[in-house]
């Protein structure tokens, strides 16, 4: 019989711990019978993993910024797993994907449909890096193993880089471009070969032992040369332009990286599955840059917080494929999820939300930098747009990471009406969808700061 292990966790991890007691004592004093007794079925019905499974809360309804749980307690999402760019069940959405599933529920892949190409239409004409060709699947990590398959087809080359601590999906390709302990180790290993990692780089977390970003950003640019020559054989580099976490590239990081990648022949590919589509006050955040990729992978928030679609943009002499099979997904031209992400971009557009989220970000920077001035737990305050980073520590000269005084703020603030995701372990890492508006995001940070005093007071 097999024997069931302790899970293997660790702090520094782009999900929340869900196995401490602080949750279990959060919990019991938070949730009501009707809650815990539909945990208590989740848990019986659903394989448990860690991150997800046990659930925190039973969410009944979601609407906005809003989600509401099964008590009518209603609470502001900055989590979202990055999904509701839109807002959750935007009307103009859900009137179009009923329309489209009215007019055409579903397209056998033999066939061409209309709301599919037009998605491949707009997405071409949105892109980075001008004119792209595209596919599309059902998640971001079936998308990054359809990148990783192009590149390995236009260079006749197999290996990639990637960095360590990174996520990039959760299937054994993708996990294994990850470079995330949790998504790597237990069954997943052994993982495909040929993934070559180097460290990041980082800001307050330095892994090369400097005392910058930018001298770390320094030291991550030529490792990353120095492993591009050495190995002589990377057919792709995969990366997010901004650690979701978020750690932002130093200036001049991403050129000094794309100059090296075509130096070696090397294709550049950015996983922009939680930060494009407007989430860092760009449409992409590699355009913050400057710089191109390749190949480009969307996901999470192209369908609208409602259906899952996710896609890969390339550059129209990457079309080399032709002799093989890189997705062939069943649902790889559903014309409803095409539907849906045609239209989530539209309303991303005709509603500026790009716009919105660069000015509420704004604001909300300002705000936290005034808050860190006056509480030294907390260490370092950086985003772009409304990815946003609030690190707590405990020695703020040594930025020593605080975790636990982490989770207190996180419990303190779900009390108040206001969810976030604890990131490496100390990190706030704050989401909100890009239809918020500044009111909204100025009472979300007052709940921060009473969460992050409260926390202090009981840790």
């Amino acid at each position: 019989m097999l024997q069931s292990k302790k899970p293997y966790a660790v702090p520094e991890s782009e999900g929340d711990t869900n196995l401490t007691s602080r949750r279990t004592a959060w919990q019991a004093r938070a949730l009501d019978a009707e809650t815990r007794a539909l945990l208590a079925e989740d848990a019986r019905y659903f394989l448990r993993q860690s991150v997800s499974t046990p659930c925190l809360n039973a969410i009944a309804k979601a609407e906005g910024i809003w989600i509401e749980d099964v008590a009518g307690r209603r609470t502001m999402d900055f989590h979202g797993n990055n999904v509701h760019h839109i807002g959750y069940g935007h009307p103009r959405l859900k009137r179009a994907i009923a329309e489209q599933m009215e007019a055409l529920p579903f397209a056998p892949r033999r066939y061409a449909n209309a709301p599919a190409v037009a998605l491949a239409r707009k997405l071409s004409a949105i892109s980075p890096f001008g004119p792209a060709k595209v596919l599309f699947t059902t998640g971001g990590s079936d998308a990054i193993e359809v990148a990783v398959k192009i590149a390995r087809a236009a260079t006749g080359r197999c290996k990639t880089l990637s960095f360590w601590d990174a996520f990039h999906g959760a299937g054994i390709g993708a996990a294994a471009l990850s470079g995330e302990t949790l998504f790597r180790s237990g069954p997943a290993a052994p993982l495909v070969a040929g993934t070559v990692h180097v460290a990041p780089f980082g800001s307050t977390h330095c892994p090369y032992g400097t005392s910058s970003a930018e001298a770390s950003g320094e030291a991550c640019a030529r490792m990353i040369e120095y492993v591009l020559e050495r190995e002589g054989d990377i057919a792709a580099l995969v990366a997010e332009p901004i650690r979701a976490v978020p750690y932002l590239p130093p200036a001049g990081f991403w050129a000094r990286v794309r100059a090296a990648c075509d130096r070696h022949g090397t294709l550049l590919v950015f996983d922009e599955i939680p930060t494009g589509l407007g989430k860092t006050g760009a449409m992409f955040a590699c355009q913050h840059d400057g710089v191109a990729p390749d190949i480009l992978v969307l996901g999470k928030g192209l369908g609208g917080g409602i259906l899952p679609i996710a896609a890969v943009l390339a550059r129209p002499e990457l079309d080399v494929g032709a002799e093989w099979a890189f997705g062939h997904y069943t649902h790889e031209k559903n014309p409803v999820t095409a539907r849906a992400a045609l239209t989530t971009i539209e309303i991303i557009e005709d509603e500026g939300l790009v716009e919105n989220a660069a000015q509420v970000g704004r604001i909300a920077l300002e705000r936290l930098d005034q808050l860190k001035s006056r509480n030294p737990a907390i260490g370092d305050v950086r985003g772009r747009g409304l990815l946003i980073g609030i690190e707590l520590v405990r020695d703020c000269a040594g930025m020593e990471p605080d975790p636990d005084l982490a989770e207190a703020a996180l419990y303190a603030a779900l009390d108040r009406g206001l969810s976030f995701k604890t990131t490496m372990g100390n990190v706030l890492t704050l989401t909100p969808p890009l239809t918020i508006n500044e009111d909204e995001m100025l009472r979300a940070l007052d709940i921060v700061a009473e969460a992050i005093e409260d926390a202090q007071a009981s840790t």
